[in-house]
């Protein structure tokens, strides 16, 4: 097989791309992927980790606020929004770095560069000419350069990246993205939060923990609107009693930008108010990089922004696959990596399930943190469902109340014939890292019954699940 030929090319090194290449090349496939900028992606590189990193900073400093309700003393603190900013670059960095490790140990290449779609089983890749965020980075040592490559199987996994709305262009000094907002100059005293999905809450509750005076501004009835109506109105006083400000049903018709800060016209209730802020984030989601391909060129199908594909990433074009979040919603890192595992097994020819939507897990790291997975009460009462629910909140498990996170609440629904489980909801301390229990006993088909003959060990936030389950049978214990 000659330098540019391979069994599969995957056009994007984020976290599709990059897993869906180290899964093919176990599976013995000679793999390439293309990428541009970062190895890793948005998310190890300006997404998921980084921000992650940039809340535990948030967090702890809001420990330290508190600290005499633990019997401790603290009597001077405070940030360096500066030292926050370079630990949370210098773990995208690690990340980054540690892409190239996997992709070495696993004999994958990397082609630098732009890619295009030329003909099924071919693609042209020029140099690239601009990141995201300015001029592209220097290319790993090794990567492959410009040229034509050939594959029999071709993978489209070039993420997503934020949506812009009429009236809210980012100009990267008054208003942000998600990327200036990761890398603020300096840390503004006032901030206007345009959305209030997973994004749009993240960062408005960092800069809240922080000091910063923050309204959110949500265009729906009902802020992080994928969200149960009971989760959603919880976190919504969680955040109010922390000092935010929250609009919703508003719509912001106009910014006026000043010198040292932007005042916003906002429709609300049938009147108009304004507010001045430092800076503006304009969190409205994303949109899938489906443009300057080449999809047209091989006539693969889109559909409102996204590529048309089966539960296995297969388009309408053989050979063609697509993963992630040019694939279409939940936008998520974590259905990226399955995508891609599915595609390229599916590949092989090994016995595969196709992408089961309806179980993937999702987690909002605001603080309280929140986590979902399954139907919502009201889509199941949509379905025509009859259903049991199950509530319990953190103030009767011993184990938050003595970490001192007692505010939060965990959720459950069940069909009331069968006793599936057709969703989970949760707010609160750790709850992503308690959602992939719920995960779990969907996938296993888990009724009631199974889960309330489950010991879970005691003391531990997980006694929450426990208990919302046995609430939505009469069974309740500790409330």
């Amino acid at each position: 097989m000659a330098e540019n030929e391979f069994d599969i090319i995957i056009i994007g090194g984020g976290p599709g791309g990059y897993v869906a290449a180290i899964r093919a090349a176990q599976l013995g496939f000679r793999t390439a992927v293309v990428e541009r900028e970062h190895l890793g992606g948005i998310c190890s590189n300006w997404g998921c980790i980084p921000t992650k990193a940039l809340l535990r900073s948030a967090e702890i400093f809001s420990y330290f606020g508190h600290a005499k309700d633990y019997g401790l003393t603290v009597e001077k603190f405070g940030f360096d929004i500066a030292a926050i900013i370079k630990r949370s670059r210098g773990i995208a960095g690690q990340m980054n770095t540690g892409v190239q490790f996997l992709f070495k140990k696993n004999k994958i290449a990397t082609i630098w560069g732009d890619a295009k779609l030329k003909k099924a089983g071919e693609i042209a890749v020029t140099a690239p000419t601009k990141g995201v965020l300015g001029p592209a980075i220097e290319a790993p040592k090794g990567a492959l350069g410009a040229g034509t490559y050939k594959a029999a199987h071709i993978i489209v996994a070039t993420g997503a990246r934020p949506r812009v709305l009429p009236g809210l262009e980012p100009d990267k000094k008054k208003v942000w993205t998600y990327f200036e907002a990761m890398n603020p100059d300096k840390f503004p005293k006032s901030l206007l939060v345009v959305g209030s999905g997973a994004i749009g809450v993240e960062f408005a509750s960092f800069y809240r923990s922080l000091g910063s005076e923050v309204t959110i501004v949500e265009v729906l009835p009902q802020i992080l609107p994928v969200e149960d109506a009971d989760i959603a109105a919880f976190a919504r006083k969680q955040f109010e009693k922390q000092g935010i400000k929250i609009l919703t049903g508003a719509k912001v018709t106009k910014l006026d930008k000043k010198a040292d800060a932007v005042t916003a016209t906002i429709e609300v209730g049938g009147k108009t108010e304004t507010i001045t802020a430092e800076k503006v984030i304009s969190a409205v989601g994303v949109v899938g990089n489906i443009e300057n391909i080449g999809l047209e060129a091989v006539g693969v199908k889109t559909d409102r922004g996204i590529i048309v594909t089966d539960g296995y990433g297969r388009t309408n074009v053989k050979g063609v696959y697509a993963i992630g979040d040019v694939a279409g919603p939940p936008m998520l890192a974590h259905k990226a990596e399955h995508e891609g595992v599915t595609c390229v097994e599916m590949i092989k020819g090994l016995k595969v399930h196709a992408l089961d939507k309806a179980k993937i897990p999702g987690c909002t790291y605001c603080h309280p943190q929140i986590a979902s997975v399954g139907l919502t009460e009201a889509k199941a009462k949509e379905q025509g469902r009859q259903v049991k629910i199950g509530r319990f909140p953190f103030i009767g498990n011993g184990k938050a109340i003595a970490l001192g996170e007692a505010d939060g609440i965990c959720k459950t629904i069940f069909d009331a014939k069968t006793g599936e489980l057709l969703g989970a909801h949760l707010s609160g301390a750790e709850v992503t890292e308690l959602i992939q229990g719920f995960v779990i006993a969907m996938n296993l088909e888990t009724t009631e019954e199974e889960l309330i003959h489950t010991i879970f060990p005691h003391p531990t936030l997980s006694e929450t699940m426990k208990e919302s389950v046995l609430d939505a049978y009469g069974r309740v214990l500790n409330m």
